[in-house]
């Protein structure tokens, strides 16, 4: 729609060098909803509760001593450490609505997935978180929406580092719960999908 501004993307991809998996949501929130500087900064989001849950038997794990935000440097040392990548399906969007909702969220620009996974030869694996995300790499990749919990698969149009030889190299696109408290599933039942997306992929 005219008239309203597009908002370009605040973050630069979290791309480690030994990333096996690409985690992408849609798009971050307005920077008053941010509790850090990284992604899914909103303290109401649940991913990285979901991430403790997982790995530490513990949602509070990555939250700080004041209870009031997400330990930005102790996340980034963990999912340096896992090989786990991150960044979003939209390199600029505009607000329909003032709210964070996938559902009011006009993608203006999708991300070059593409180039994201050559800068990651080591992945194997997307996981989007989300509908809208789901719909946006599907576009973007060319493969099948995946039912949620489930993949499909998918070869990018390039080779990752030009490499000829890895021309037929299968993807796998994860479809995952949204850890925003809008998706109507407990906690404990959205950690028990990644679980097993995680375990699938051979991080946990």
């Amino acid at each position: 729609m005219e008239g309203l501004a597009v908002e370009k993307h605040p973050l630069q991809p979290f791309l480690p060098g030994n990333a096996r998996l690409l985690m992408l949501g849609s798009f971050p929130p307005k920077k008053e909803r941010w509790s850090m500087d990284f992604f899914y900064p909103n303290f109401n989001n649940d991913m990285w509760r979901i991430f403790g849950l997982i790995f530490f038997n513990d949602r509070n794990v990555f939250v700080t001593g004041d209870g009031k935000h997400f330990d930005r440097e102790k996340i980034m040392q963990f999912c340096s450490r896992k090989g786990i990548a991150l960044y979003d399906t939209a390199e600029s969007v505009r607000r329909l609505r003032d709210n964070a909702s996938d559902k009011f969220l006009e993608i203006v620009r999708p991300s070059d997935l593409e180039s994201l996974l050559r800068a990651i030869p080591e992945c194997r694996a997307v996981a989007v978180t989300g509908q809208k995300a789901a719909e946006t790499a599907a576009g973007v990749l060319e493969c099948e929406i995946p039912s949620p919990g489930h993949y499909s698969v998918f070869r990018p149009a390039q080779s990752p580092a030009g490499n000829q030889s890895d021309a037929d190299r299968i993807y796998r696109l994860w479809r995952m719960p949204s850890s925003s408290r809008a998706y109507p599933l407990s906690l404990d039942r959205k950690a028990e999908a990644y679980r097993l997306m995680f375990a699938s992929e051979n991080i946990l």
